[in-house]
C-alpha cells in the first residue's frame, strides 16, 4: 500500500539505486542529515505510525539497522557511537507522516556536550540533574 503524495513512497517508487532493501523495510541516506551518514530505514508499506509495523517489518528494521550500522563503521573509522530514535506523530516532531527509524552517526566532538543525547529534545530535560 501506498500513498502518492507521500515523499517517502514517492521515492521508493521512483526505484533510487540509492535505496538498500531489507526484506520489507528500506535504507537510504537522510536528505536533511543531522552528521554525515544519517540513515533513514522505512517499511516499504505506507504506515503513518511505527507503532503499526508488523512484526516482518520490525525484524526487518532490525537487521537493516544493524547492516547499516557496520557498513557505515567499515567505511569511517571516525564513527565511534550512534544515535537511533523515531518521532511518532506531529507533537513528537514527526514530519514525514510515514513511520521511520534515524540512524545517526556519532563522532567524538561532534557536539560540546553529549551526555543526556535523545533527551535534548526537550532542551531543559536533557541534563540528568533537571
Amino acid at each position: 500500500m501506498e500513498d502518492q503524495a507521500c515523499v517517502f513512497c514517492s521515492y521508493l517508487r521512483d526505484g533510487s539505486n540509492e535505496i538498500i532493501v531489507y526484506g520489507k523495510v528500506a535504507a537510504f541516506e537522510d536528505h536533511y542529515p543531522v552528521t554525515e551518514g544519517h540513515f533513514l530505514i522505512i517499511p516499504f508499506r505506507h504506515v503513518t505510525d511505527l507503532f503499526e509495523i508488523t512484526s516482518e517489518e520490525v525484524a526487518d528494521l532490525v537487521q537493516a539497522l544493524h547492516a547499516t550500522r557496520e557498513q557505515l563503521m567499515a567505511l569511517d573509522p571516525s564513527i565511534v557511537a550512534f544515535n537511533v530514535g523515531a518521532n511518532v506523530g506531529e507533537a513528537a516532531g514527526q514530519t514525514v507522516q510515514h513511520a521511520h527509524v534515524h540512524l545517526i552517526p556519532r563522532r567524538c566532538g561532534d557536539t560540546p556536550e553529549p551526555a543526556g543525547g535523545i533527551r535534548a529534545v526537550i532542551p531543559s530535560r536533557k541534563s540528568y540533574e533537571s
